[in-house]
Protein backbone atom coordinates (compact mmCIF):
# COMPACT_ATOMS: atom_id res chain seq x y z
CA UNK A 1 0.00 0.00 0.00
CA UNK A 2 2.71 2.63 0.06
CA UNK A 3 4.01 1.43 -2.93
CA UNK A 4 0.44 3.12 -4.14
CA UNK A 5 0.39 5.96 -1.48
CA UNK A 6 4.05 7.15 -2.89
CA UNK A 7 2.45 6.70 -6.55
CA UNK A 8 0.53 10.43 -5.12
CA UNK A 9 3.00 12.15 -3.01
CA UNK A 10 6.04 11.64 -4.58
CA UNK A 11 5.98 10.79 -7.88
CA UNK A 12 3.66 13.43 -9.19
CA UNK A 13 5.14 16.71 -11.13
CA UNK A 14 4.86 20.30 -9.51
CA UNK A 15 2.10 20.78 -12.26
CA UNK A 16 0.15 18.36 -10.60
CA UNK A 17 0.76 19.44 -7.09
CA UNK A 18 -2.87 19.46 -6.15
CA UNK A 19 -3.42 15.58 -7.14
CA UNK A 20 -2.66 14.07 -3.77
CA UNK A 21 -4.58 16.69 -2.22
CA UNK A 22 -7.61 15.84 -4.25
CA UNK A 23 -7.04 11.58 -3.80
CA UNK A 24 -7.00 12.19 0.13
CA UNK A 25 -10.58 14.02 -0.39
CA UNK A 26 -11.77 11.39 -2.66
CA UNK A 27 -10.75 8.68 -0.70
CA UNK A 28 -12.44 10.25 2.89
CA UNK A 29 -15.24 10.56 0.83
CA UNK A 30 -15.05 7.02 -0.64
CA UNK A 31 -14.53 5.75 2.89
CA UNK A 32 -17.83 7.97 4.39
CA UNK A 33 -19.90 6.59 1.67
CA UNK A 34 -18.84 2.68 2.69
CA UNK A 35 -19.08 3.60 6.95
CA UNK A 36 -23.08 5.40 6.17
CA UNK A 37 -23.92 2.02 4.17
CA UNK A 38 -22.79 -0.20 6.99
CA UNK A 39 -24.05 2.27 9.84
CA UNK A 40 -27.20 2.21 7.77
CA UNK A 41 -27.60 -1.76 7.51
CA UNK A 42 -26.71 -2.11 10.87
CA UNK A 43 -29.21 0.00 12.24
CA UNK A 44 -31.80 -1.49 9.71
CA UNK A 45 -30.99 -5.08 10.72
CA UNK A 46 -31.22 -4.22 14.35
CA UNK A 47 -35.03 -2.60 14.37
CA UNK A 48 -35.55 -5.76 11.99
CA UNK A 49 -34.31 -8.45 14.45
CA UNK A 50 -36.50 -6.63 17.26
CA UNK A 51 -39.32 -5.85 15.87
CA UNK A 52 -39.87 -10.00 14.76
CA UNK A 53 -39.15 -10.41 18.14
CA UNK A 54 -41.46 -8.14 19.64
CA UNK A 55 -44.52 -9.96 16.46
CA UNK A 56 -43.39 -13.08 17.61
CA UNK A 57 -43.02 -13.07 21.94
CA UNK A 58 -46.64 -12.82 23.47
CA UNK A 59 -46.99 -11.68 27.18
CA UNK A 60 -50.24 -13.17 27.87
CA UNK A 61 -49.90 -16.88 28.68
CA UNK A 62 -53.47 -17.32 27.80
CA UNK A 63 -53.59 -15.70 24.23
CA UNK A 64 -49.86 -17.72 23.40
CA UNK A 65 -49.55 -20.35 21.17
CA UNK A 66 -46.67 -22.44 21.69
CA UNK A 67 -43.73 -22.51 24.46
CA UNK A 68 -40.63 -22.80 23.71
CA UNK A 69 -38.30 -24.78 25.96
CA UNK A 70 -36.31 -21.44 27.87
CA UNK A 71 -40.21 -20.35 28.64
CA UNK A 72 -40.34 -17.74 25.94
CA UNK A 73 -44.34 -17.46 24.89
CA UNK A 74 -44.62 -17.66 21.65
CA UNK A 75 -47.89 -16.11 19.36
CA UNK A 76 -49.26 -17.86 15.81
CA UNK A 77 -46.60 -15.64 14.17
CA UNK A 78 -44.13 -16.32 16.50
CA UNK A 79 -44.83 -19.99 16.73
CA UNK A 80 -44.45 -20.28 12.80
CA UNK A 81 -41.33 -18.22 12.70
CA UNK A 82 -39.47 -20.38 15.64
CA UNK A 83 -41.65 -23.62 16.22
CA UNK A 84 -41.96 -25.37 12.38
CA UNK A 85 -37.99 -24.07 11.68
CA UNK A 86 -38.72 -21.11 9.18
CA UNK A 87 -36.56 -19.01 10.64
CA UNK A 88 -33.45 -21.62 10.41
CA UNK A 89 -34.39 -21.36 6.69
CA UNK A 90 -33.83 -17.32 6.80
CA UNK A 91 -30.77 -17.95 8.72
CA UNK A 92 -29.33 -20.13 6.09
CA UNK A 93 -30.49 -17.84 3.23
CA UNK A 94 -28.00 -15.16 3.30
CA UNK A 95 -25.12 -18.17 2.44
CA UNK A 96 -26.79 -19.21 -0.21
CA UNK A 97 -27.21 -15.35 -1.61
CA UNK A 98 -23.55 -15.09 -0.96
CA UNK A 99 -22.67 -18.26 -2.83
CA UNK A 100 -24.36 -17.17 -5.68
CA UNK A 101 -23.06 -13.35 -5.56
CA UNK A 102 -19.39 -15.18 -5.38
CA UNK A 103 -19.74 -15.58 -9.14
CA UNK A 104 -22.36 -12.97 -10.63
CA UNK A 105 -21.34 -10.22 -8.04
CA UNK A 106 -18.98 -8.62 -11.43
CA UNK A 107 -21.93 -8.32 -13.80
CA UNK A 108 -24.70 -6.65 -11.26
CA UNK A 109 -25.79 -3.08 -12.26
CA UNK A 110 -25.07 -0.59 -9.59
CA UNK A 111 -29.03 -0.82 -8.75
CA UNK A 112 -28.51 -4.47 -8.55
CA UNK A 113 -25.64 -4.39 -6.15
CA UNK A 114 -27.54 -2.21 -4.13
CA UNK A 115 -30.62 -4.76 -4.49
CA UNK A 116 -28.01 -7.44 -3.50
CA UNK A 117 -26.91 -5.57 -0.21
CA UNK A 118 -30.28 -4.96 1.22
CA UNK A 119 -31.92 -8.21 0.48
CA UNK A 120 -28.52 -9.69 2.14
CA UNK A 121 -28.84 -6.62 5.18
CA UNK A 122 -32.48 -8.15 5.92
CA UNK A 123 -32.38 -11.66 5.78
CA UNK A 124 -29.64 -11.08 8.20
CA UNK A 125 -31.98 -8.77 10.53
CA UNK A 126 -34.78 -11.37 10.48
CA UNK A 127 -32.42 -14.34 11.29
CA UNK A 128 -30.88 -12.24 14.04
CA UNK A 129 -34.41 -11.73 16.14
CA UNK A 130 -33.22 -15.13 17.41
CA UNK A 131 -31.00 -13.23 19.63
CA UNK A 132 -34.06 -11.54 21.89
CA UNK A 133 -35.01 -15.11 21.91
CA UNK A 134 -31.94 -16.75 23.43
CA UNK A 135 -30.60 -13.66 25.29
CA UNK A 136 -31.62 -11.41 27.36
CA UNK A 137 -31.95 -7.87 25.91
CA UNK A 138 -29.81 -5.49 28.57
CA UNK A 139 -26.89 -8.16 27.97
CA UNK A 140 -27.59 -8.05 23.89
CA UNK A 141 -27.04 -4.15 24.28
CA UNK A 142 -24.10 -4.58 26.51
CA UNK A 143 -22.36 -6.96 23.88
CA UNK A 144 -23.66 -4.76 21.10
CA UNK A 145 -21.93 -1.70 22.51
CA UNK A 146 -18.53 -3.85 23.35
CA UNK A 147 -18.42 -5.46 19.73
CA UNK A 148 -19.05 -1.61 18.24
CA UNK A 149 -16.36 -0.02 19.96
CA UNK A 150 -14.01 -2.87 19.05
CA UNK A 151 -15.14 -2.80 15.44
CA UNK A 152 -14.25 0.96 15.46
CA UNK A 153 -10.74 0.45 17.16
CA UNK A 154 -9.81 -1.95 14.33
CA UNK A 155 -11.02 -0.66 11.56
CA UNK A 156 -9.88 2.47 12.57
CA UNK A 157 -6.10 0.57 12.87
CA UNK A 158 -6.63 -0.91 9.65
CA UNK A 159 -7.41 2.92 7.78
CA UNK A 160 -4.35 4.15 9.47
CA UNK A 161 -1.55 1.58 9.68
CA UNK A 162 1.32 1.71 7.48
CA UNK A 163 1.84 -2.12 7.66
CA UNK A 164 0.67 -4.39 4.73
CA UNK A 165 -2.16 -6.42 5.90
CA UNK A 166 -3.03 -7.94 2.19
CA UNK A 167 -0.78 -11.40 3.54
CA UNK A 168 -3.41 -11.74 6.09
CA UNK A 169 -5.63 -12.90 3.58
CA UNK A 170 -5.18 -16.50 3.24
CA UNK A 171 -4.59 -17.11 6.97
CA UNK A 172 -8.28 -15.14 7.88
CA UNK A 173 -10.14 -17.35 4.93
CA UNK A 174 -8.54 -20.66 6.37
CA UNK A 175 -9.75 -19.54 9.87
CA UNK A 176 -12.97 -19.16 8.76
CA UNK A 177 -12.96 -22.31 6.85
CA UNK A 178 -12.26 -23.92 10.11
CA UNK A 179 -15.05 -22.30 11.83
CA UNK A 180 -17.33 -23.40 9.81
CA UNK A 181 -16.31 -26.81 9.65
CA UNK A 182 -15.93 -27.00 13.43
CA UNK A 183 -19.52 -25.61 13.37
CA UNK A 184 -21.09 -27.87 11.20
CA UNK A 185 -19.38 -30.69 13.30
CA UNK A 186 -21.50 -29.29 16.65
CA UNK A 187 -24.16 -29.13 15.19
CA UNK A 188 -24.42 -33.30 15.63
CA UNK A 189 -21.78 -33.48 19.19
CA UNK A 190 -23.67 -30.23 20.81
CA UNK A 191 -20.77 -30.03 22.68
CA UNK A 192 -20.00 -26.71 24.65
CA UNK A 193 -16.71 -26.97 24.99
CA UNK A 194 -16.49 -26.96 21.31
CA UNK A 195 -18.23 -23.97 20.90
CA UNK A 196 -16.65 -21.97 23.01
CA UNK A 197 -13.74 -22.63 21.24
CA UNK A 198 -15.48 -21.82 18.04
CA UNK A 199 -16.55 -18.55 19.83
CA UNK A 200 -13.32 -17.66 20.78
CA UNK A 201 -11.47 -18.49 17.45
CA UNK A 202 -14.42 -16.79 15.83
CA UNK A 203 -13.53 -13.18 16.99
CA UNK A 204 -9.97 -13.40 16.46
CA UNK A 205 -11.01 -14.18 12.93
CA UNK A 206 -13.42 -11.24 12.52
CA UNK A 207 -11.13 -9.31 14.58
CA UNK A 208 -8.50 -9.99 11.63
CA UNK A 209 -10.93 -9.32 9.31
CA UNK A 210 -12.18 -5.72 10.09
CA UNK A 211 -8.57 -4.50 9.92
CA UNK A 212 -7.63 -6.40 6.40
CA UNK A 213 -11.11 -5.53 5.00
CA UNK A 214 -10.67 -1.77 5.89
CA UNK A 215 -7.23 -1.93 4.34
CA UNK A 216 -8.50 -3.93 1.26
CA UNK A 217 -11.26 -1.37 0.36
CA UNK A 218 -8.81 2.05 0.96
CA UNK A 219 -6.61 0.18 -1.26
CA UNK A 220 -8.89 -0.60 -3.80
CA UNK A 221 -10.24 2.87 -4.34
CA UNK A 222 -7.12 3.85 -5.35
CA UNK A 223 -7.44 1.11 -8.31
CA UNK A 224 -10.88 2.70 -9.35
CA UNK A 225 -9.67 6.19 -9.11
CA UNK A 226 -11.79 8.10 -12.27
CA UNK A 227 -14.47 5.00 -12.82
CA UNK A 228 -17.28 6.35 -10.83
CA UNK A 229 -19.52 3.16 -11.54
CA UNK A 230 -17.06 0.78 -10.24
CA UNK A 231 -16.04 2.99 -7.30
CA UNK A 232 -19.78 3.34 -6.11
CA UNK A 233 -20.31 -0.52 -6.02
CA UNK A 234 -17.30 -0.78 -4.62
CA UNK A 235 -18.17 0.90 -1.84
CA UNK A 236 -21.68 -1.16 -1.42
CA UNK A 237 -19.42 -4.12 -1.68
CA UNK A 238 -16.94 -2.83 1.23
CA UNK A 239 -19.76 -1.72 3.52
CA UNK A 240 -21.18 -5.24 3.21
CA UNK A 241 -17.52 -7.02 3.75
CA UNK A 242 -17.63 -4.75 7.29
CA UNK A 243 -21.48 -5.66 7.87
CA UNK A 244 -20.61 -9.33 7.26
CA UNK A 245 -17.43 -8.90 9.99
CA UNK A 246 -19.19 -6.49 12.27
CA UNK A 247 -22.44 -8.84 12.41
CA UNK A 248 -20.71 -12.14 12.71
CA UNK A 249 -18.01 -10.60 15.49
CA UNK A 250 -21.13 -9.39 17.19
CA UNK A 251 -22.54 -13.04 17.36
CA UNK A 252 -19.08 -14.74 18.49
CA UNK A 253 -19.12 -12.61 21.26
CA UNK A 254 -22.90 -12.88 22.42
CA UNK A 255 -22.15 -16.60 22.61
CA UNK A 256 -18.88 -15.49 24.64
CA UNK A 257 -20.56 -13.25 27.16
CA UNK A 258 -24.37 -13.01 26.74
CA UNK A 259 -27.13 -13.72 29.50
CA UNK A 260 -29.28 -16.17 28.43
CA UNK A 261 -33.07 -16.31 29.03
Amino acid sequence: MAQIDNRYVHGAPASRAGTAVDVDEGLRAHMLRVYNYLAAGIGLAAILAYVVYGMAVATDPALAAAKLKNGVLLTEFGKMMFASGWIMAIKLAPIGLLLVLMFTAHRLSTAGTHMAYWSLVTLIGIGGSTAFIQYKLGSIGQVFAVTALSFAALSLWGYTTKRDLSGWGSFLFMGLVGIILAGLLNIFFQSSALQFAISCIGVLVFAGFTAYDTQRIKDEYYMLIGDAAAMSKAAVWGALSLFLDFVNMFQMLLSLFGNRE
